[in-house]
């Protein structure tokens, strides 16, 4: 990569080593991105692409290499790091025993400013299920309300996981027109966002 990589905007990492187990994932891989960019991630399975996630949202140490967040190394401020993210992995973080709007009102309160939890819900067709256990909801209602933490709590660095999978295409529609906005937000103001659904910008080549 270019001088770019360790911009005083934006976030960026240089030369991750992954390692998992005894076999190095990736190695040497760099980006940089700035405010409203996404960055989306392909591969072949095994490639290391929810691993580099995971170590983008704090949640894994690179074995060599750093992240920084506005040209300052994230393992200066983890605490700052991870409170400015979502992350959205293949598992849903939903409470069975709670309701829709109990479970997204939790999430949404461990943020310093929350939005309201029903006009999050109305943007992932959630409203009807507002009082509806969580234990009753399919896989695709799952998702969506997993997702509608986006929506409901501000955080300027989303990174999602295959945000579409057991998604309908109306709902699919529904999580692009999201990320769309929070991406136009971005150009005004500070917001990034790497995720990897549908479209090829980034490969991670398999290493070994």
């Amino acid at each position: 990569m270019a001088d770019t990589i360790t911009s005083s905007i934006g976030f960026s990492g240089k030369d991750l080593l992954c390692i998992r187990g005894e076999r190095a994932v990736f190695s040497g891989l760099s980006f940089a991105m700035g405010a409203g960019d996404a960055l989306v991630l392909t591969g072949p399975n095994g490639s290391g692409k929810s691993s580099l996630l995971r170590l983008m949202a704090g949640l894994l140490p690179p074995a060599s290499g750093a992240l920084f967040r506005d040209g300052e190394d994230i393992r200066e401020a983890p605490e700052e790091h991870r409170s400015d993210l979502h992350y959205v992995g293949h598992l849903d973080a939903v409470k069975p025993v709670l309701t829709v709007s109990e479970n997204l009102a939790f999430w949404a309160g461990i943020r310093t400013a929350p939005q309201p939890v029903g006009g999050a819900l109305e943007q992932l067709g959630l409203a009807a299920l507002a009082d509806t256990p969580a234990r009753l909801l399919s896989a695709g209602q799952r998702r969506r309300l997993n997702l509608a933490r986006l929506a409901a709590s501000p955080a300027n660095l989303w990174l999602l996981d295959e945000p579409t999978v057991a998604l309908d295409s109306a709902s699919v529609a529904a999580v692009v027109d999201l990320i769309s906005r929070h991406r136009e937000g971005g150009r005004h103001g500070r917001r990034l966002n790497p995720y990897r659904p549908w479209h090829q910008c980034a490969e991670i080549p398999r290493t070994g």
